[in-house]
């Protein structure tokens, strides 16, 4: 099942995809039908009574480091993003007007579905709620260390679109093997597949949950294959994921 969050009606609104239309699943509204454009998208994601904790991974991809001129890591590179980031689909990302160049990372978000406390790669799949597209805007003019991004290249207001939709776990039977692809302006920059991690979602949960504790609602950003552009305010970038969506997202100047 497809899972959006939504607003509509001047309030907040749960619902899931039914037949091409958003079908509002509670409140007064419960059992209407509206159209995709009729609404705003916001991040798939109910509200944790704690803040969030957003994790993501440095060079996930083999042929992404290759891209940067970097051998693949031995462990994961994790560094941390604020849930002020993130924003839903087809909203618009802010592009810096003194920068040079700023570029997407289509990449699966992995949603903690339970508290997970180390837990074993055999098991890893079970912690898991879901699944959705996360788009993990970069801004290179701020880079100071590869490995370890600070929080002006990755964690920047509207700079991580994610969604439009929150896909169940039952319903995506090998997350592993799940093909991405960007476009930017209808031109398909980037393609990879999820096969092509370095450390598979299993064994991300497995290390994370050794020393931290991951609970419902927390998300995982997996990384992103090669193909990486500078894109620039009017650019609409689109990134997808067979099985999850396509998320679509709109640069403008700040």
């Amino acid at each position: 099942m497809k899972h959006a969050r939504i607003a509509w009606a001047g309030a907040i609104q749960l619902a899931i995809e039914s037949d091409g239309q958003l079908l509002i699943t509670q409140g007064p509204h419960q059992g209407h039908r509206v159209d995709f454009d009729e609404v705003v998208w916001l991040p798939p994601l109910v509200p944790v009574p704690q803040p969030r904790t957003v994790i993501a991974l440095g060079l996930n991809y083999a042929d992404h480091a290759k891209e940067l001129a970097f051998k693949a890591p031995e462990e994961p590179l994790a560094f941390m993003k604020g849930e002020a980031s993130l924003i839903g689909h087809k909203a618009l990302t802010k592009r810096p007007a003194d920068v040079a160049y700023m570029h997407y990372e289509c990449e699966l978000a992995v949603v903690i579905g339970r508290t997970a406390r180390r837990v074993k790669k055999a098991d890893a799949y079970d912690f898991v709620g879901g699944y959705t597209v996360a788009n993990d805007y970069a801004i290179r003019d701020y880079l100071e260390n590869w490995y370890r991004p600070n929080l002006r290249v990755k964690n920047r207001d509207t700079c991580t679109p994610i969604g439009p939709w929150l896909v169940d776990a039952a319903d995506v039977p090998n997350p592993m093997a799940l093909k991405l692809q960007t476009t930017v302006n209808g031109q398909v920059t980037q393609s990879g597949n999820t096969a092509d991690m370095v450390f598979d979602v299993p064994t991300l949960i497995e290390y994370f949950s050794s020393f931290m504790t991951l609970k419902p609602g927390d998300l995982i950003l997996t990384g992103t294959p090669d193909g990486i552009v500078n894109v620039n305010p009017g650019d609409v970038v689109v990134t997808e994921i067979d099985s999850i969506g396509a998320l679509t997202n709109t640069l403008v100047k700040a």
